[in-house]
């Protein structure tokens, strides 16, 4: 099978001055091509390092892909470096790519400079790929088989993700007019409500009885839980289909209502579909998420024909004049107690008018009371069967806890609405 290596280049990367979000979709990208990602390196803005580790990625792989470092100004560094490492000896200017460079300048306004005309300027001996969305081209290296043991190819992109996102059809298609690509199998399905320990030994049976071609990760996410992801690597893709399938039906006994989707998915998508699908509204009155349940619902593009707002209470006196929970309840029962959840909810869904409400009071980091201790939190539920309560423990700083909070509600309003639809 053909493998690629994913090169990263640039200090911002190493000193985490910014988030590497190109070899995550380079990566996914290449395996949807049917090729296998080997490994993935990030390279310091340094010449010789540049070389010598691209070397190293060529002699492994197939086929190298980088990105960073082709920049206009003096620090970036990686075009000598790849002119270098091919034996060119000038550098030509590719037209198409000088043409892109004046429209793309032009249309914002911006005077075309001799810095941003050098960016056209390639080693003699690449291939190039135009950039439709900036200034530097995608350059392409093939290198003969006596170079590195294999036939190779390096892919230079540039380091600006919505450039290189744009790019990557053209450069995939590139890579199978020359490599022959196999074909990978990857199916998701999505868990929440289980940690990734206690899914493992809920599931053994069925897992120790894959066949030995498939291949079973596991891959949790506080917002998302865990997916599941099924893959298989070579043989024929419908024939994949249909063994993995079979293997996702003997699975589904195991798990229950805790699979939200079949799909590589997020909760609030899932959980939009089935408000979409039911022709249902839904309101949210927020506490301790401070709006992030708000935020994750309306995430979801269409998500208009459902969500119809959220209350942020977050004092007491908000509580009580908005969403009419009585005060004597907060004073005896706790402003984090189930008593509570379940006035917001039922509250929210009275000034919404919403098919349902979702609400969460709770501590998210080291405050708590005599009633409650920190990261906790109380979900109520309201709808046409009446209202629920569920409470929520976890152990992480204020911003995983809200998100935890916020996932664990939309994931009980998830399963209430199932539950009634069942009946």
């Amino acid at each position: 099978m053909v493998t690629a290596g994913i090169c990263t280049i640039g200090d911002e990367i190493l000193i985490g001055q910014i988030v590497d979000t190109n070899s995550s979709l380079i990566s996914k990208a290449l395996g949807e091509a049917g090729v296998r990602v080997g490994d993935m390196v990030s390279i310091a803005d340094d010449r010789s390092q540049i070389i010598r580790r691209l070397s190293e990625e060529l002699s492994m792989n197939q086929i190298v892909i980088s990105t960073g470092g082709l920049g206009p100004t003096k620090d970036d560094i990686t075009k000598d470096a790849l002119a270098e490492l091919s034996g060119s000896r000038r550098y030509v200017r590719h037209e198409g790519q000088e043409r892109l460079v004046y429209e793309i300048l032009h249309s914002r306004g911006l005077d075309v400079l001799d810095i941003n005309l050098r960016q056209a300027d390639v080693p003699e001996n690449c291939e190039v790929i135009v950039n439709r969305r900036g200034t530097a081209p995608i350059m392409v290296f093939h290198f003969p088989e006596d170079r590195f043991g294999h036939p190779a190819a390096l892919y230079a992109m540039p380091g600006v993700p919505y450039e290189t996102e744009a790019a990557l059809a053209d450069v995939i298609e590139d890579i199978r007019t020359h490599f022959p690509t196999s074909s990978i199998y990857h199916k998701s399905l999505m868990v929440y409500g289980l940690a990734e320990s206690a899914l493992s030994k809920l599931i053994e049976p069925w897992e120790d009885a894959l066949p030995e071609d498939i291949h079973l990760a596991y891959l949790p996410n506080p917002l998302t839980g865990v997916r599941l992801r099924l893959s298989i690597y070579g043989g024929d893709r419908e024939t994949e289909e249909k063994r993995i399938s079979a293997q996702i039906e003997a699975l589904k006994p195991y798990l229950g209502d805790k699979v939200y989707s079949y799909e590589d998915d997020t909760m609030e998508a899932a959980l939009g579909r089935i408000l979409r699908d039911g022709g249902f509204t839904v309101a949210a009155a927020e506490s301790c998420t401070g709006g992030e349940i708000a935020h994750l619902f309306t995430s979801v593009s269409g998500s208009s024909g459902y969500f119809l707002g959220s209350v942020t209470a977050y004092s007491a006196d908000v509580k009580v004049k908005v969403l009419g929970v009585p005060r004597e309840v907060i004073e005896e029962k706790g402003i984090v107690s189930s008593e509570v959840a379940a006035a917001m909810a039922e509250g929210a869904r009275a000034l919404f008018g919403s098919s349902f409400a979702v609400a969460t009071t709770g501590w998210a980091d080291a405050t708590g009371d005599e009633h409650e201790p920190a990261g906790t939190v109380w979900v109520g539920v309201s709808g046409p069967d009446g209202t629920v309560t569920e409470r929520y423990r976890y152990k992480g700083d204020r911003k995983r806890n809200i998100e935890r909070f916020a996932a664990s509600s939309l994931d009980t309003l998830r399963r209430y609405i199932i539950n009634m639809i069942k009946r």
